[in-house]
């Protein structure tokens, strides 16, 4: 869950502002996209072909809690594709979909694409897995709605795993040497590509749950976390930089000083300008220099 956290730095970083976001591209398939790293994807993969519009972009902004405009309900009745992240964490949209019924408009759920339903964890976009049947499914949308394009759009898809390659060899190698190694993580947006890394993620699954639904998490949780790091028994602190609580600063606080790096992800790119690979990317070598660093 976004959290609006007043962090100067972060605001340098990242302009402000949700809805009515800039609209790349000049083709003639019509896309919007809930959140900026689907549009990005979403971008890449349309190229001069499509253009998209994208939704939220503020990292201040909660998608849970997004209260939509009369210009997003006109995007969306005008979108040729809707893509949505699902599970819960843009409903916003589905309401949207209901109140336009189309006839053209083709809509895309990534958690029914992917066999999620609400109540799981909604952070897909940090499975790399689920990231290529996504940009799958996205080609397979470009091409059904403009079939003369269609060997373009299959040449942008072959071009966007070549882009990719930097993060899927990243993540290689990270598999590789720090296989099984202990991290905790504040929230519940790192548990994919933990478990992509083959790391071990050993903060309880009540806290990082709570964390992200804005709740407070459990007070037996809390104290397992707190022992975790006071014991040294996790070897870096993932942290969500778009999502600070009272518990979390703290913890963060103890984690550094048992000298236990940590490094910020963030829910939305950052900055707002990156491409999705570029800021994975980023993200993955910080972990890396980390875990080099605990060793």
């Amino acid at each position: 869950m976004l959290k609006a956290i007043g962090m100067v730095a972060f605001a340098l970083v990242v302009a402000t502002g949700c809805g009515s976001q800039p609209v790349v591209g000049s083709g003639t398939v019509k896309v919007v996209a809930g959140e900026n790293f689907w549009a990005s994807i979403a971008t890449q993969l349309g190229g001069s072909k499509v253009t998209v519009h994208t939704v939220i972009s503020d990292p201040n902004a909660d998608p849970h809690e997004y209260e939509t405009t009369t210009d997003d309900a006109r995007y969306f009745a005008e979108a040729d594709v809707v893509i949505l992240n699902g599970a819960g964490y843009d409903a916003w949209g589905a309401r949207l979909l209901a109140a336009s019924p189309s006839d053209h408009r083709q809509a895309m759920d990534v958690a029914q694409l992917l066999g999620k339903k609400s109540g799981d964890n909604p952070h897909f976009w940090y499975d790399p897995s689920a990231v290529v049947k996504v940009a799958d499914a996205i080609t397979a949308r470009y091409a059904s709605i403009d079939s003369t394009d269609a060997s373009y759009f299959d040449q942008q898809r072959t071009e966007f795993t070549k882009a990719l390659e930097p993060y899927t060899n990243e993540i290689a190698t990270i598999k590789q040497r720090y296989s099984g190694a202990a991290i905790g993580a504040t929230e519940s947006i790192f548990v994919y590509m933990a478990q992509a890394l083959s790391l071990k993620l050993t903060t309880p699954a009540a806290f990082m749950d709570a964390i992200a639904e804005g709740n407070d998490p459990p007070a037996g949780a809390v104290a397992q976390f707190h022992d975790q790091i006071v014991g040294n028994q996790i070897k870096v602190l993932i942290y969500n930089v778009q999502t600070a609580t009272a518990v979390t600063t703290n913890l963060k606080a103890l984690a550094s000083a048992h000298h236990i790096p940590a490094v910020g992800v963030s829910e939305t790119l950052q900055p707002q300008s990156a491409k999705f690979q570029d800021w994975q990317l980023a993200q993955l070598k910080s972990l890396e220099n980390a875990l080099a660093a605990s060793r």
